[in-house]
């Protein structure tokens, strides 16, 4: 859609790629939602020297994506990941999450560049700046029992960074999922799809600033 803004939803590092990208091309966003992308732990620069080391040390040794003898494994997994996740939708996600390359060899389907440690600092005021700039409405989506903010320190202090960030972003609308953790588009998929499917539905780009009710 080169001519148009268009929509955009990501999830963990795809939010935090979209959110990014919206604040560094705001024209090209129409409306934005953010599904737990909600930025990485900050660094400071006395990390970078140990940083550049360890990247270069994996160089050596570039990460893989561990295999699985079977569908049933992947879904096996995945509910040993996620204690939430029921048998039937696991079953399901499994198909889609991985696929067999051999006989009896099942692969994730992901980058496992994914896997590496980066070189690059994560430097949280460069972010935030470019929050800042973004345009569109953003939908700014939590699990209410996610801990995706663990490595932000304990849970008040996490709290209380993240809404610090969540201020950066100019017309934000936020949302909290009961009973679903950090893979909420697997916990809670259909209050997940109404919540995204209400928001993009919403009249025009000028709606204002709102909160949506915790949705069961």
């Amino acid at each position: 859609a080169p001519d148009q803004a268009v929509d955009l939803v990501g999830h963990s590092m795809g939010g935090n790629v979209i959110t990014t990208y919206a604040g560094v091309r705001p024209s090209r966003i129409a409306r934005l939602i953010d599904l737990e992308g909600f930025g990485m732990p900050a660094t400071k620069p006395e990390q970078a020297p140990g940083r550049y080391a360890k990247w270069l040390d994996e160089l050596r040794s570039p990460p893989t994506m561990r295999t699985y003898a079977s569908q049933a494994e992947v879904a096996a997994r995945m509910q040993q990941n996620n204690l939430r996740l029921p048998a039937e939708r696991a079953a399901y996600l499994s198909g889609h999450w991985a696929r067999e390359t051999a006989p009896g060899v099942w692969e994730i389907q992901g980058d496992p560049v994914h896997k590496a440690t980066s070189a690059v600092l994560y430097r949280i005021d460069e972010i935030m700046a470019c929050w800042q700039a973004i345009t569109a409405p953003v939908l700014w989506v939590e699990g209410a029992e996610s801990d995706v903010w663990r490595g932000m320190g304990p849970r008040e202090q996490a709290r209380a960074e993240l809404d610090r960030r969540k201020g950066f972003l100019n017309r934000v609308t936020t949302a909290i999922i009961p009973n679903a953790g950090h893979m909420l588009h697997h916990d809670q998929p259909q209050a997940l799809a109404q919540l995204i499917e209400d928001f993009l539905l919403l009249p025009d780009a000028t709606e204002e600033p709102r909160n949506v009710p915790d949705t069961a």
